[in-house]
């Protein structure tokens, strides 16, 4: 099982996901960078992601929807603060659209950092909230367990992509 862990943290209002992976940096650095292949895994399996907008470059914005199995729509965004390709990503993760918000939603930073090991990658994300009442509102939303099966989504994934 690639996820190692997806540990919240209210003192550093941070939430971690750890995940080892038997492929080199470069081929998990795809499943960010190729919006078809983030949409393969970007969301839990019962609410896959169509990405539309996809500028994975400081200052870009990538935008995608997510739909449920009642067909309800979530949308989000990031805004892309920094890209080290192919081992870091920095992004505001954000719910609704580039240009309307959700005033009423907290806004992610995640990290992503992909660093080589023996035998594959370890990717690390870690998302950082403005208080511990932002952190807690996405946890009570499910956040923990829909990043643990959106990222449990990858091993099967680059198991049919080319290395």
């Amino acid at each position: 099982m690639p996820v190692l862990d997806v540990v919240p943290d209210r003192d550093a209002k941070t939430l971690t996901v750890t995940a080892e992976y038997d492929a080199p940096v470069e081929q998990v650095w795809q499943l960010w960078a190729d919006p078809r292949l983030l949409e393969r895994w970007w969301g839990p399996p019962t609410y896959p992601a169509a990405v539309g907008d996809h500028d994975l470059r400081p200052g870009g914005t990538v935008a995608y929807v997510m739909t449920g199995p009642e067909g309800d729509q979530a949308k989000g965004f990031w805004r892309v603060t920094a890209v080290d390709a192919p081992r870091a990503l920095e992004f505001d993760d954000l719910f609704g659209e580039p240009d309307a918000p959700a005033a009423d939603l907290p806004v992610t930073r995640a990290s992503v950092t992909l660093t080589p090991t023996g035998s594959g990658t370890r990717m690390v994300i870690v998302s950082s909230f403005a208080t511990t009442e932002a952190l807690d509102q996405l946890v009570g939303m499910g956040m923990l367990e829909g990043l643990r099966q959106a990222v449990g989504q990858i091993d099967d994934l680059l198991a049919t992509t080319a290395r």
